[in-house]
């Protein structure tokens, strides 16, 4: 290769049979590092399909290796979705013979660098995120688990006549899982065998879920408050009443009101 300077020529139409994805033909550039698979390479075919005019928008990019032949320095992936869906020629952009091993390099990696970053918050508010999807555009996921940490609760709550003062502790009642330990000395076991019968004592372990109703309404930091759902201790709808619990004690609370007007009357 000659001395160091990048000239492109003007776009051609070149048939697909001329050319050749990188895969290390050229001494000094690597294989193309660009993957993809699955359902991004069936959203890249169904995009072209979509908008072929794209295409001659963004061509590919190509060098000359003799022959007649061409290797792909930008657009692997575009020439492969093109050959699947039976395209027999494309627009290309060729890149004179004058540039460097160090040139066809930068271009290899620069043609699929991202310099910038998505506003999501943009994304999310302006645009359809099911056509951003089949675009390509990776959106990040929040698995439902962790969803639940997110949701911001506006709702009225259940309030008791007097706000319980709850520690997390008093959730917990291990008074039978504390005898089946005492029970587990009794016998002539080894130190594994007596650890692996603990485990299974942990089912004698009462948890008071109303207490941990409570002490989350009323007590939990910003943090237990997120545990305790990733635990699934409470149930949640985010609806204008809250949690499901407070339903349950609203309509408990209004069936004792009435049986205790009844019996007045």
């Amino acid at each position: 290769m000659k001395e160091k300077k990048s000239i492109i020529q003007q776009a051609v139409i070149l048939p697909i049979s001329a050319l050749e994805t990188n895969t290390g033909q050229i001494e000094g550039l690597p294989k193309n590092p660009r993957l993809i698979k699955g359902e991004k390479f069936k959203k890249l075919k169904k995009s072209i399909e979509d908008n072929p005019e794209m295409l001659a928008l963004r061509e590919l990019l190509v060098y000359p290796i003799g022959g007649g032949k061409y290797i792909i320095i930008g657009g692997n992936m575009r020439y492969t979705a093109m050959s699947e869906l039976g395209y027999k020629d494309a627009p290309c952009k060729v890149i004179d013979e004058s540039a460097t091993v160090e040139q066809l390099q930068a271009y290899t990696i620069k043609d699929n660098s991202g310099f910038g970053e998505w506003d999501m918050d943009l994304l999310a508010n302006e645009w359809d995120v099911v056509l951003l999807s089949e675009w390509g555009v990776d959106l990040p996921t929040v698995s439902e688990t962790e969803k639940l940490s997110l949701l911001d609760y506006t709702g009225v709550y259940y309030e008791p006549l007097k706000v319980p003062d709850i520690k997390l502790m008093d959730c917990v009642n291990l008074d039978k899982f504390n005898a089946k330990l005492q029970a587990l000395k009794e016998y002539n076991l080894t130190d594994e065998q007596r650890e692996t019968l603990k485990w299974f004592a942990y089912r004698f372990i009462k948890i008071d879920f109303e207490s941990v109703a409570n002490y989350y309404a009323f007590n939990a930091t910003d943090e237990e408050k997120k545990a305790i759902e990733r635990l699934r201790l409470v149930l949640t709808d985010n609806g204008v009443n809250g949690f499901i619990q407070d339903d349950l004690l609203r309509v408990a609370e209004r069936v004792m009101f009435d049986d205790d007007k009844e019996s007045e009357e």
